[in-house]
């Protein structure tokens, strides 16, 4: 029962600032949202510029489809040469498209235009996207044309796409914003929660009290647990509710996994508390951690595409392992025996996390 009353020390020394329930209840949501639209993968609105120099039906059709699609935004329609590379510097468009007839010994080939398609690279994946989509225009124009003249082809191709049939980034990000938040807010508050003590000067009075450096360790670390939970269950609502996103597995198995990652998250967060001489040092030092362990987590980038070398450390990142269940259950409803593996390796990451943090706070105490 004694740590009971830490425990609600801690809350109340929490939920008294009402500011702070403003950044713990509200500003998620806030986050949520915003997030929820501005961090996405999805390209449209692409600004490309046509050069139409070919005076057939086709290019004029393939051209229209250009202009009438909700991926490009087409700032310009010329039919005389311009200087690609004057476009591209100035930032006018990202792309330019250049159609001409072909010619075959002096005639005309009654066929389809010559395509050229210029990309921008400064932005490789938005250049690399784009590039497909028109692609995909054009092949699906001149599939289509071929079979109204009464072709057949022998084979087609069909594709099938399974968990995320729309290709929607938010079905994808969301889950991975979730696991943002319940980082962000266990780590930041947890990091000052003992230099805190120190810099306040009654860490003397815990120690020299009855509770033993277990219980003051854990009565630290529960409140920002339950807190954690709070967090992450705020964000379930606002995807679900927000962007439309079916949670296709089993709750029970998110909420173990979010368990297992809070007590390696917390664990680090005190770690840090502990090193730490002042709240100021706490907060850049989580600060920092807290942008690698996004980076390796694979929230925006492949975690396949970090170079070999780097590897490891997004294989000890606890992060890496929660994104990579939460999205297996909110998109593909695996049940645990899909991701136990991963639920393994983030119980060993805990264990020695948590081992180091107490350790490390037992060496503090005992000075």
């Amino acid at each position: 029962m004694k740590i009971f009353y830490l425990f609600k020390k801690e809350l109340i020394e929490i939920l008294r600032q009402k500011e702070m329930l403003a950044l713990i209840f509200i500003a998620p949501i806030i986050q949520t949202i915003i997030l929820g639209y501005v961090v996405t993968t999805d390209v449209r609105n692409i600004p490309v510029q046509v050069v139409n120099l070919s005076v057939s039906q086709d290019a004029y059709r393939i051209v229209n489809r250009i202009n009438h699609s909700s991926l490009f935004n087409v700032k310009k329609i010329s039919h005389h040469p311009e200087d690609y590379i004057s476009i591209f510097k100035k930032g006018a468009s990202k792309a330019v498209i250049i159609l001409r007839d072909r010619f075959d010994e002096g005639r005309e080939i009654p066929n389809y235009p010559e395509i050229q398609v210029l990309m921008d690279g400064i932005d490789a994946n938005t250049a690399g996207i784009a590039a497909g989509y028109f692609n995909g225009i054009i092949r699906h124009y001149i599939i289509n044309d071929i079979q109204k003249k009464g072709v057949q082809f022998p084979l087609k191709n069909r594709t099938v796409i399974r968990f995320n049939p729309n290709l929607e980034s938010i079905n994808y990000m969301g889950p991975g914003i979730v696991a943002l938040l319940l980082t962000m807010i266990s780590m930041f508050f947890t990091s000052i929660a003992i230099v805190r003590e120190k810099e306040q000067q009654t860490m003397d009075t815990l120690m020299i009290s009855r509770l033993t450096p277990i219980e003051i360790y854990t009565g630290k670390a529960l409140p920002m647990a339950l807190l954690g939970l709070i967090e992450m269950g705020i964000g379930i609502l606002v995807v679900v509710l927000v962007f439309n996103i079916t949670i296709r597995g089993n709750l029970g198995y998110l909420l173990l996994a979010a368990t297992i990652f809070l007590f390696a998250n917390l664990s680090y967060a005190l770690l840090i508390s502990t090193l730490c001489t002042s709240q100021q040092q706490a907060l850049f030092f989580a600060w920092f951690s807290m942008v690698l362990f996004l980076l390796l987590s694979g929230l925006f980038t492949p975690v396949e595409n970090i170079p070999s070398a780097f590897r490891w450390l997004a294989d000890i990142n606890p992060l890496k392992y929660l994104i990579r269940i939460i999205r297996e259950i909110f998109l593909k409803g695996n049940d645990i025996h899909y991701f136990i593996n991963d639920l393994l390796i983030m119980s060993g990451i805990t264990v020695v996390i948590l081992s180091l943090s107490l350790l490390n706070f037992k060496r503090m105490v005992s000075k």
